[in-house]
């Protein structure tokens, strides 16, 4: 039978597109307490099926389809380019690994032509027919019609032979493009990838005793434990302070924390993180999309992972990574009355970074205040910061190959927090000010 998360759920989806959708309507609806309305919606949201508008409310809305981030297909290539197909249909879901330019005359051609590949010709037959027979699909730029020989040929091989308006060079620039958009994502570490399974995790059932809870505390690393009910549902949490003064015999569902703070498999290991250090757990439960416990994910299986992140070559850039990589420290060091020399930073302004007026796009002056702040927090404490507000204030319009000093200043460090100011500097000129909240993450 399902449960009343799952019917909460299903009912949404059978409501219209742009249907207005509250909490109060759905308790009514379907007999359910507001809280369980509320917690329904929040993961109908997660999962693509409401979104939630300023001044609108929460609205029903196509489903978003998860993106395939493992592969490129041709077929995804014609969506891209906005091409056709004119032969070859059955190799569409075939993945792209590279393309080849064929602007070189065919003997040149062949050692650079490998199978499943894409050669970007024009209206060559030559050329269209010898890639072809090396195993590789085809795309003719500039709108070029070609053959019933080639076509015919692309049926039988299944190799997809495509056509597109673009020019050479700008299909080239999209499909590359995609190409490293498809290893950014790869990059990022999820939770599905690092979690301890179910059959490996340690949890409680509601109807056990806190005497299985200090069974099971003394024989294990961690005091903080899922309980569950007999579908493995998640009910809530039990910690060492739940216990407290509590009869041996009591039943752990009397003193848990119900609704506790759970992860999905699809978030990003860097969010997870981001929780368990403001709200200080040192481990959290994965969850499916009706909160059957999967398993685990520890503080220590999170550190591991961003650890390892920092150390493993990148294959792909972000936009992020541009910035951060132009960003150089000066040796000089700047005095802080707290004791503390922090140093200075350098940016240059590139084409890259400006809006379309010629000034610094806001969002990449907030990049070099957050990656400034975590390099400087990481050279005076040694330890990893996670960004939690940034207050930035333009001053003064920076233009393109502007050269900027980035003055850095520590105003508080806490345990698990610090305060910085940042000023942004043109020819000795402050041009932006900011102040960043940051929480800092344990020494491990």
């Amino acid at each position: 039978m399902a449960t009343k998360h799952d019917q909460i759920l299903a009912f949404i989806e059978t409501l219209p597109v742009g249907e207005k959708i509250s909490v109060r309507r759905i308790a009514k609806n379907l007999n359910v307490s507001e809280g369980t309305a509320y917690r329904a919606i929040k993961d109908a949201e997660n999962i693509g099926l409401v979104s939630t508008i300023q001044r609108v409310g929460t609205i029903r809305i196509e489903r978003k389809m998860k993106e395939n981030i493992e592969k490129l297909t041709f077929g995804e290539v014609v969506t891209i380019i906005e091409g056709d197909v004119l032969g070859g249909h059955a190799g569409l879901d075939k993945a792209l690994n590279k393309f080849t330019i064929g602007a070189m005359t065919e003997t040149a051609m062949k050692r650079y032509i490998t199978a499943d590949s894409l050669v970007i010709v024009g209206n060559r037959l030559g050329a269209q027919q010898l890639a072809l027979k090396s195993g590789a699909a085809v795309l003719i730029t500039g709108g070029f019609d070609t053959t019933e020989e080639i076509i015919a040929l692309a049926n039988q091989l299944e190799r997809p032979v495509m056509r597109t308006s673009y020019d050479t060079f700008t299909v080239a620039t999209m499909i590359n493009r995609a190409l490293r958009d498809q290893l950014i994502k790869k990059d990022i570490m999820l939770i599905g990838d690092i979690f301890t399974p179910i059959e490996r995790t340690n949890y409680l059932n509601s109807t056990d005793s806190i005497t299985d809870y200090r069974i099971l505390s003394e024989t294990t690393e961690h005091s903080r434990f899922p309980v569950v009910n007999k579908n493995k549902r998640l009910l809530g949490m039990i910690t060492a302070k739940d216990v407290i003064g509590k009869s041996e015999q009591q039943i752990v569902d009397k003193v848990m924390t119900k609704n506790p703070r759970s992860a999905k498999t699809h978030m990003s290991v860097a969010s997870v993180g981001h929780m368990m250090i403001w709200d200080g757990f040192e481990m959290m439960p994965v969850v499916a999309d009706d909160l059957t416990l999967l398993g685990i994910v520890s503080r220590q299986d999170v550190m591991k992972a961003m650890q390892l992140a920092q150390r493993q070559p990148q294959v792909a850039n972000t936009i992020s990574d541009q910035i951060s990589g132009d960003i150089l420290e000066v040796k000089e060091k700047l005095a802080l009355p707290i004791g503390k020399e922090v140093s200075s930073f350098q940016f240059t302004v590139t084409p890259q970074m400006v809006n379309s007026v010629g000034t610094i796009s806001f969002g990449v002056l907030s990049e070099i205040v957050t990656n400034v702040s975590e390099r400087v927090m990481y050279a005076n404490q040694k330890r990893n910061a996670v960004i939690e507000q940034v207050s930035l204030h333009y001053l003064r319009l920076i233009q393109l190959e502007s050269e900027l000093e980035i003055r850095p200043r520590i105003l508080e460090i806490g345990r698990r927090s610090a305060k910085l100011d940042i000023e942004v500097y043109l020819e000795n000129i402050i041009t932006a000010k900011a102040i960043v909240v940051c929480q800092l993450m344990e020494r491990t």
